[in-house]
């Protein structure tokens, strides 16, 4: 097995990722996030051949069978031990209980669509991650395998560190990231944020991880773990028939829980009509899957709050910014303008469709993501 302390990188992203890492100014130790997948295997190798002094850090956050947790505890220690760094194991499956799970179960039970990563991100992993770092091992930086950037503080004109796309398009998980906070940010580092997935791929090979074949897992991580999103909120949610309405109310047929249901959805409806239906509203106080054709489906405007302002201060003023309103969707542009109680006024040039609550709107100005909030009702 190739060893990643001699063998060169195969890519020239690799080459480059090793370059700015051995540059980077400071204190060279960190704390590495290890999920045991091959994103962060290749981040924690990165580091460790850029003579970076690693520390591996894996949160255990589920109990019983799951790639998320047994499978990949024991990756994430396979890894560590192939790189020849400690690994630390973070029970935190009361605080992923809490905050995720418990959220994920209320939310879907209410009718609204919650976004888990950007939750977790925040509440779970990156705050909590550094926090533990720094008072158990004395580290001030964590490393993730994140497709995405960071410009610093001190080459940004407004003196924030600000948060960049990922280079590669197709993997850039900056959208997840939006919660997190300026102190948070200053201590991150995302050696993977210029490779694209081929190239982390190529590196791992050329490195001999252990994960370099290890198939991409699903984008959350409960899915995973019970095999599927509806097996788990079966398990947490108990049956709840109710019926699925036109707009003014006309029974169209029946449900078995509105949690299995999301804005936008055309297919799997069980219903019959002249012409395609798509959900558009879901009704948690009646019990109501509302659905109407596409051309009553799209929406000019939305409202959002808990806003989190990343890489610019919050505006006193109306902003044009170009919105994702899904991970996967487009930037559209948009004009959001401040409004009462924390909330503010998202209004698309064009109108969109799936805009849903509970997921995030997040803003970007080309590369730089300005901030994001929730959308509400």
């Amino acid at each position: 097995m190739p060893s990643v302390f001699s063998s060169p990188a195969a890519t020239r992203a690799g080459a480059e990722a090793l370059a700015r890492l051995a540059a980077w100014p400071g204190e060279q130790r960190v704390a590495v996030g290890l999920s045991g997948g091959v994103d962060s295997s290749l981040t924690a190798a990165l580091l460790v051949q850029a003579g970076w002094q690693v520390e591996g850090l894996t949160l255990w956050l589920m109990s019983g069978k799951g790639a998320c947790c047994a499978e990949g505890l024991v990756d994430a220690a396979g890894i560590c031990e192939q790189l020849g760094v400690p690994h630390h194991v973070v029970d935190s499956r009361e605080r992923f209980r809490e905050q995720i799970v418990d959220f994920l179960v209320a939310g879907y039970g209410e009718g609204v669509t919650p976004l888990p990563c950007s939750r977790c991100n925040r509440e779970v992993k990156f705050a909590p991650m550094l926090g533990w770092a720094r008072a158990e091992l004395g580290i001030g930086r964590l490393a993730t395998g994140h497709y995405a950037r960071t410009r610093p503080a001190e080459q940004a004109a407004n003196g924030r560190t600000q948060l960049l796309r990922g280079l590669d398009a197709h993997k850039d998980q900056s959208y997840f990231l939006y919660g997190l906070s300026q102190e948070v940010l200053a201590a991150l580092v995302f050696p993977l944020g210029e490779l694209t997935k081929a190239d982390t791929r190529a590196e791992a090979e050329r490195y001999g991880l252990r994960t370099a074949a290890k198939p991409e897992s699903q984008d959350l991580c409960l899915a995973d773990h019970h095999g599927s999103m509806k097996a788990f909120l079966d398990a947490y949610l108990p049956p709840r028939p109710g019926e699925i309405v036109l707009a003014d109310g006309t029974v169209l047929g029946s449900h078995d829980g509105i949690e299995h249901f999301t804005i936008g959805q055309r297919k799997g409806l069980g219903v019959a009509w002249s012409q395609p239906l798509h959900v558009v509203r879901l009704d948690g106080a009646l019990n109501r899957v509302v659905v109407a054709p596409r051309a009553e489906a799209a929406r000019s405007s939305c409202q959002l709050d808990e806003l989190n302002w990343v890489s610019i201060e919050a505006p006193g003023k109306p902003l044009e910014v170009e919105v994702q309103v899904r991970y996967r969707s487009a930037p559209e542009p948009a004009r959001l303008t401040p409004g009462g109680e924390g909330r503010w006024t998202l209004e698309f040039s064009e109108p969109q469709f799936s805009i849903t609550p509970g997921q995030a709107a997040v803003f970007y100005e080309g590369e730089c993501l300005l901030g994001g909030g929730l959308i509400q009702r």
